[in-house]
């Protein structure tokens, strides 16, 4: 068993290199073992195009190896065709005698059919090799196909003191940082790797933001902006159209699609968190960063609504202004330095 976590582990650092760019897909890392050395590798390419396996397959210089090898997956291999072709057939087809899954996929159309398809065929198939890691690593795929709604991340810059803003005069809109540039480039950088970014009005007005991934390679993600009354001023960058965004308001404020404006509804008499993870869910959104404002923040930790934390803390000082959300019963999982800045990780 030991040989098999060798390279699960591996295929777990493969899959890491999809994220951000296999959206609706799970990110799946493989590794083709054959007289105890490694043929063949691949990651799942963006969505629609090849899956792990098949890479992995096609990075095979001498595909009779394939006859003798060992296959070693994250995630069970599908059964279904989709966009592509099912894995499970690729596999059957190379005569790949033994298959190791680090994990069983829970969606619908797999939900252990690819594990069925290959032993039917004649394969020996392993499962549940380093699981839970195999799991952490597909945490936003696993979420949305179990809990039906987005992986929630929450994160916020707060001063030493606990605040996350001085007071400001709204008519100057532009943003107060309290991190310094690599803080702010590593936010960039995760920016990438999710599906949607979420914010309230009150930081709108206040800071403008772009929410965009200007200072690392990668796609921007999805801009949720909350806005009830539809006050946002039309000159914000959120409303720019240069990216999707999705305006969630009020029932009767409710409008038609406008370019890459669509527009959704919810109560706000009633609990807000939840029927916005029920939008996103709908809309086939994965993962959000909650970048504030604290109301907003705030919001989505009473309901209960997230899944990991991602705090900031500089050196500044702040004499008055808007408090930092409270996260009074978790504790830190995760603790980093940059420079004068401490990034610390919660989990829920």
């Amino acid at each position: 068993m030991k040989i098999h976590e060798f390279y699960i582990k591996r295929a777990i650092q493969l899959a890491k290199n999809g994220l951000g760019n296999t959206y609706p897909n799970p990110i799946v890392g493989c590794v083709i073992v054959a007289d105890d050395r490694i043929i063949g590798e691949g990651f799942t390419s963006p969505a629609g195009q090849n899956h792990a396996e098949v890479n992995a397959v096609q990075s095979v210089k001498d595909q009779t190896l394939l006859k003798k090898a060992t296959l070693y997956v994250t995630l069970e291999p599908c059964s279904h065709y989709g966009k592509t072709p099912p894995c499970a057939d690729l596999i059957i087809k190379h005569r790949i005698p033994n298959v190791v899954i680090g994990t069983l996929d829970t969606h619908e159309k797999v939900c252990g059919r690819g594990v069925k398809k290959l032993m039917e065929a004649g394969c020996k198939v392993t499962v549940g090799v380093l699981e839970e890691a195999c799991k952490e690593v597909n945490r936003r795929f696993f979420t949305f196909q179990e809990q039906k709604r987005p992986y929630v991340i929450l994160k916020w810059a707060q001063s030493e003191n606990g605040y996350v803003s001085p007071l400001q005069d709204t008519q100057n809109r532009a943003p107060i940082w309290i991190t310094n540039e690599i803080s702010r480039q590593l936010v960039h950088k995760w920016r990438t790797e999710e599906n949607a970014i979420l914010v309230g009005t009150n930081t709108i007005l206040k800071d403008n933001p772009r929410l965009n991934s200007r200072d690392w390679k990668g796609n921007s993600p999805i801009r949720i902006v909350i806005d009830r009354s539809l006050k946002i001023p039309k000159a914000s960058f959120v409303l720019d159209e240069s990216i999707p965004t999705i305006c969630i308001t009020d029932k009767k404020n409710k409008k038609k699609p406008q370019g890459n404006l669509l527009f959704e509804a919810i109560d706000f008499n009633l609990p807000i968190a939840g029927q916005i993870a029920g939008i996103l869910y709908n809309n086939n959104l994965q993962s959000v960063i909650v970048e504030g404002g604290s109301k907003t923040l705030q919001t989505f930790i009473d309901e209960g609504i997230w899944d990991e934390a991602r705090v900031f803390e500089g050196k500044t000082i702040i004499e008055e202004g808007t408090k930092a959300p409270l996260l009074n019963k978790y504790n830190t999982v995760e603790k980093h330095q940059f420079m004068e800045d401490v990034l610390k990780i919660y989990q829920k």
